[in-house]
C-alpha cells in the first residue's frame, strides 16, 4: 500500500471509541480563537515527500492544532517552532504552516504522528502510542533518550533524538532554536555521509 492510499484508509477510521468522540467533539466545540474554522477533526494523515530519506515522529495531533487544520504540527506552538527549523536546515520551503493549503512543501522529509487522534487531556494511553521502534527493528530497552542521541539501526538507518518542540520545552529554555538546530545539522550531516 502507498503512503497516499494509507492516507487516504486513515480518514475513515472510527476504531477507538474514545479518541473518535473526542475528537468530533473537539471540532464541534471549537476554540474561541478558532471558532471560523471548520475543523479537520478525523485522523492526522502523514505530510511531506512519500520518496523522503528523514522520517520525522511526532506524538499525537494537538486538539487544536493538527485536529483543526488536519496537517502535522500545524497550527499549534509546535509547529511553529519546527517548520522555521525545518527551513532553515532546508527540508522546507517556507518556514510556517498554518494551513493544509498554504503551499507548504517538504523535501527529503516525511512526518507523521505515532497516535492519529487527538487524544483528551492531550495524553495518548501507552496503548495507544504504538512500537515505532519496533517498525524500525529496535529493542526499546536497548536505547535510553537523550537529547541530540544518534543510534544506527538495523536496517542502516539512524536515529536521531530531539526534545520535542513543545512550548512546554521551548518557552522552559529546554529546547533552544540553537539545540534544535544542531539536530538538524546532524541530520544533514548523516545524509551527506
Amino acid at each position: 500500500m502507498s503512503l497516499d492510499e494509507l492516507n487516504v484508509e486513515l480518514l475513515s477510521c472510527r476504531r477507538c471509541p474514545r479518541l473518535v468522540e473526542w475528537r468530533e467533539r473537539v471540532a464541534r466545540e471549537k476554540r474561541r480563537a478558532y471558532r471560523d474554522w471548520d475543523y479537520w477533526g478525523k485522523p492526522v494523515p502523514g505530510f511531506g515527500d512519500s520518496r523522503a530519506r528523514v522520517f520525522v515522529v511526532g506524538l499525537a495531533p494537538g486538539a487544536h492544532g493538527s485536529n483543526r487544520t488536519g496537517r502535522q504540527f500545524t497550527g499549534d506552538a509546535s509547529g511553529d517552532f519546527l517548520y522555521p527549523a525545518l527551513y532553515r536546515a532546508g527540508f522546507a520551503s517556507q518556514p510556517n504552516s498554518v494551513s493544509r493549503e498554504d503551499g507548504l512543501i517538504l523535501t527529503n522529509l516525511y512526518t507523521s504522528p505515532v497516535c492519529r487522534c487527538a487524544p483528551p487531556d492531550n495524553k495518548p494511553t501507552p496503548q495507544a502510542i504504538n512500537g515505532i521502534l519496533g517498525n524500525f527493528s529496535v529493542k526499546e530497552h536497548s536505547m535510553s533518550f537523550d537529547h541530540t542521541a544518534i543510534y544506527q539501526v538495523p536496517s542502516a538507518s539512524w536515529l536521531v533524538c530531539s526534545y520535542h518542540p513543545s512550548r512546554q520545552n521551548t518557552q522552559t529554555g529546554r529546547l533552544t532554536v540553537e539545540m534544535f538546530d544542531q539536530v538538524w545539522k546532524t541530520v544533514r550531516g548523516l545524509l551527506e555521509r
